[in-house]
């Protein structure tokens, strides 16, 4: 199996698992980094929660303190959707879109499973987008470089709508604070 094929089977298949089926006890910090290895789709060492980030996440308030030292199925699901937003967005927008979808008016529950929804359809929609990309030959050179600029390409008009809907976003809580 080529690279590519399998990054298509995890994008169809890899999804971090729903609230029902997250830990229901609570976690020390080694466990909680070793679960979020299993929670988001990776393929380096290099880009892994850890122990100084959880740290920096809960002082700033992105995510929840934890109780004593342990940490509980809330708190996987902010893991989760934190290590997912970071790739993509600034912390001070992640922290934005946490705080209406986390922490706004519905269960946390019910935010991580919207969220999860919605990562689920990103995921099949640059999986098929791959699958156009591979044919039947393996994808080397020119394919390679025409596919590579493909997703960044795909990946900037998301950012630029990502961007648009943080800056309505933010724009909305602005007039709210100041009514």
């Amino acid at each position: 199996m080529n690279d590519l094929t399998d990054l298509q089977t995890r994008l169809r298949e890899q999804r971090p698992v729903p609230w029902d089926q997250l830990p229901d006890f609570a976690l020390y910090m080694d466990q909680v980094l070793s679960y979020m290895d299993r929670q988001v789709l990776r393929f380096d060492g290099d880009d892994g929660l850890t122990a100084a980030m959880v740290n920096n996440y809960t002082k700033s308030g992105l995510a929840p303190r934890a109780e004593g030292k342990k940490y509980g199925r809330e708190h996987l699901a902010y893991f989760t959707v934190i290590s997912v937003l970071k790739r993509v967005m600034s912390t001070r927008d992640v922290d934005l879109l946490i705080r209406e979808e986390l922490q706004g008016d519905r269960p946390v529950a019910d935010g991580y499973a919207a969220f999860l929804t919605s990562l689920d359809k990103a995921m099949n929609i640059t999986a098929d987008e791959l699958d156009a990309r591979l044919g039947s030959e393996p994808l080397t050179g020119d394919a390679a470089a025409d596919a590579a600029i493909h997703f960044a390409l795909l990946s900037y008009a998301a950012g630029v709508a990502v961007s648009h809907c943080v800056a309505l976003l933010r724009e909305g809580k602005n007039e709210k604070e100041r009514a």
